[in-house]
């Protein structure tokens, strides 16, 4: 009874402006929360109505994030091990009874080199963040929400996995990895209630963006024909919409964010 009326009153709150957000007491996993687009989106979510638990390898990066939130709840977690993700979503489940709704925005760029100059030790690194973490948490996911009929799955991907980035063969490489596992997913559970999409922005101001050298960024930015940079606040408002029962009708989509670059 205490969890109703906490959500009426939400509801009543976020009632006042002229969209009504409705989420049923719905629960959403965030990986990569502790900044960026992960971070914002995270927020964005709770604003919205939802019951969020962030999850990072970023301890201090979860507790600012946290400091800032009104309910918001965390975990450290490594998306690269698969125990580690495991044991994450079977505490939600222990704590919230349910998971709604996930969105796998934890991923690095990996080193701005040359194919030719790139470490095994890098590659093997961006892949096991980016595209086996993306795994790891939408297999674990998928149990419980193919058991209640009901599941929202967001992948963060990237226009370097349509048209590749110069110099980030590695990132780019497991964002085309997570459109493609995004694909596949969704038409497996299409008549299952759950919905997978993913997101594919161009270059945004984010910290994981501070490490790219600035001609490979002037080179992104060259390419937006809105020349420039997109705002985590932009990312967060579609990932809020496929996070969401409004969401109905799209799955195994990629949805471009990228201020016109995007040509397919």
């Amino acid at each position: 009874m205490q969890r109703v009326c906490e959500n009426d009153i939400l509801q009543s709150i976020l009632s006042k402006g002229d969209i009504v957000v409705e989420t049923n007491g719905r629960v959403a996993l965030v990986t990569g929360a502790a900044s960026g687009i992960g971070r914002d989106a995270a927020l964005r979510l709770e604003r919205d109505g939802f019951t969020v638990v962030g999850i990072d390898v970023d301890e201090a990066g979860l507790k600012a994030t946290a400091a800032v939130a009104a309910r918001m709840t965390w975990q450290e977690c490594d998306v690269t091990s698969a125990t580690s993700v495991q044991s994450a979503v079977a505490r939600v489940l222990t704590d919230h009874g349910r998971l709604d709704s996930v969105l796998n925005s934890a991923g690095i760029t990996g080193p701005t080199v040359p194919t030719w100059d790139l470490r095994e030790e890098d590659w093997a690194r961006v892949v096991a963040v980016n595209l086996t973490g993306t795994y790891n948490v939408v297999k674990a996911a998928l149990g419980p929400m193919r058991e209640a009929g009901y599941g929202r799955i967001v992948n963060m991907a990237s226009i370097a996995g349509k048209e590749g980035n110069p110099n980030l063969m590695a990132y780019s490489a497991t964002k085309a990895g997570v459109i493609g596992l995004t694909k596949s997913v969704a038409k497996e559970v299409a008549t299952e209630g759950v919905l997978a999409n993913s997101v594919a922005p161009a270059v945004v101001r984010t910290p994981i963006n501070e490490g790219v050298d600035p001609e490979t960024q002037a080179y992104m930015v060259a390419k937006i024909p809105m020349g420039r940079l997109g705002e985590v606040e932009e990312v967060s408002e579609l990932i809020s919409y496929l996070a969401s029962e409004r969401c109905s009708f799209s799955t195994g989509a990629c949805f471009d964010l990228s201020g016109g670059r995007a040509t397919y």
